[in-house]
């Protein structure tokens, strides 16, 4: 990841006089340094604006900083709003604009027409507000006081939100052969996502992997199962698999490396010269912070490392995932995902154990080691990118991850189960309503609202389920959206 940083333009005007501009920029420096204790990123106080050439320079120089992921507004005093007008029309980066004031309440006693020119944040961002709006920018708006912890926590997703964008202007996948055949939902216009995404989207011959496998040493191997044992348990007699497996993610992340990419795709229906599926491979890859998609599905690669990019630390608990059967007895209502054996280990609940069992699915020659575990409980959201045909949709739902009502012994696979909001039948009709595909990416860290927020900024049409949903309404919400974005 990138040294990223956010800078933060204050906005003033030349009217007030030197005295107060300069507290306002002595005030507005400590904002940013203690905002920056709190926040994921740090938050650069740059300058105190206060004309349009001002505002352009600034917003030049934010478009070619590599390390700068987006811009942060806050109007301490009137700042007139016509000289952020050209400045905006430039801008290519993510923008949050804070309505806040210097200070939390009213001073009783100190309050008169000094204390007033100086603090005019409450009319000040209005009018800053308004020319966004008026441009029809997107952005983030967040209200309250600066010291509030839950105006840092909102900030912070939003940084997060941010390095995810940016993250996927730069995103480079890797095919491992071609889809799985006679499947719809993982096609996709590739050149559409990358003038929307940046994406770029190529393929690798299975044959290229299996040629970079037989030049893996037998001590890279050894290291890597080392790696393994030190991770993970071992419920498993057969360790030729588990090396097997460490060959094959050796070589894939060579190639990955090689060709700068940060997320992959494969199927099982293209395994010319393998002896197994990439499963433990997979999964330690992702647990890496590389995204993967299943079956083919680039779309659902790019969005596992986008949400990877934006969880904790830069690779937070996000992974593949597939709705896999459901439990429809009343009462019970869940559902269960999994996949046939890559779901990142970061949604485990406990440690994972490597297992071998058998494939019966694919052009498998030996059974492949995959990690076995539970997912954890806690709140999370499922989300899916389709291609709708001349625009992309991005579809969330919000759920509840339970420890599994079953143990399930007999079953060889990562499993995690969930409560779908804002029930599973109505959640089921929604998301069908909507498109949904069958793979998705599982996220602990990235919520729903930082979801939209990243579909604001990469301007792709965004629906949500959750409590309150209803799939009649949502036809016709999707109706209506459909008559717009063929508007845009």
């Amino acid at each position: 990841m990138k040294n990223y940083e956010f800078w933060f333009l204050v906005g003033s005007q030349e009217l007030y006089g030197q005295e107060v501009l300069d507290i306002v920029a002595e005030r507005s420096q400590e904002m940013a340094a203690e905002l920056s204790k709190k926040l994921p990123y740090p938050l650069v106080y740059k300058d105190t604006v206060k004309s349009s050439a001002q505002v352009d320079k600034l917003i030049k120089e934010a478009n070619y900083d590599d390390n700068c992921a987006g811009i942060i507004t806050w109007c301490h005093t009137f700042s007139p709003s016509k000289m952020w007008l050209n400045g905006f029309e430039l801008l290519q980066k993510p923008y949050c604009h804070v309505a806040t004031q210097y200070n939390e309440e009213i001073p009783n006693e100190e309050i008169d027409m000094d204390f007033m020119n100086l603090n005019q944040a409450a009319h000040g961002d209005r009018e800053h507000g308004f020319i966004a709006a008026r441009l029809r920018m997107p952005r983030k708006i967040i209200a309250g006081y600066w010291k509030d912890e839950k105006v840092a926590k909102r900030l912070g997703d939003w940084m997060k939100v941010a390095v995810g964008a940016d993250f996927s202007k730069h995103l480079n996948v890797m095919r491992f052969g071609d889809n799985m055949r006679d499947v719809a939902v993982t096609e996709g216009d590739k050149i559409e996502a990358q003038r929307k995404f940046g994406w770029q989207v190529n393929t690798w011959a299975v044959g290229d992997l299996v040629k970079e496998m037989k030049a893996v040493t037998d001590e890279e191997v050894e290291a890597l199962f080392e790696e393994y044992k030190a991770e993970y348990d071992i419920n498993t007699d057969d360790i030729a698999a588990i090396k097997y497996q460490a060959r094959e993610e050796i070589a894939m992340q060579k190639m990955l490396e090689a060709n700068d990419c940060h997320a992959f795709a494969n199927t099982f229906q293209d395994l010319y010269g393998m002896e197994q599926l990439p499963g433990l491979a997979s999964q330690h890859l992702m647990s890496k912070g590389y995204g993967y998609g299943g079956e083919g599905d680039w779309k659902v690669a790019a969005m596992t490392a986008i949400l990877k990019a934006m969880g904790e630390g830069g690779n937070g608990a996000s992974a593949f995932m597939e709705d896999y059967t459901y439990n429809l007895v009343d009462g019970k209502e869940y559902s269960l995902g999994a996949h046939m054996l890559e779901v990142c280990p970061s949604l485990a609940a406990e440690k994972p154990r490597i297992e071998t069992h058998f494939l019966g699915i694919g052009m498998n020659e030996k059974d492949p080691a995959r990690l076995v575990f539970e997912g954890k409980p806690g709140k999370a959201v499922v989300c899916t990118l389709i291609d709708m045909g001349g625009r992309f949709r991005l579809v969330c739902q919000d759920i509840e991850v339970v420890k599994p009502i079953y143990e399930m012994p007999n079953l060889p696979v990562a499993r995690v189960m969930w409560k779908a909001l804002p029930d599973l039948t109505t959640g089921i009709e929604c998301w069908i309503t909507a498109g949904g595909a069958h793979h998705s990416v599982l996220s602990y860290d990235v919520t729903a609202e930082m979801l939209r927020e990243w579909a604001t900024i990469m301007d792709v049409e965004f629906v949500h389920i959750g409590e309150g949903s209803c799939p009649a309404k949502l036809a016709e919400e999707l109706m209506i959206k459909d008559l717009i974005w063929k508007l845009k």
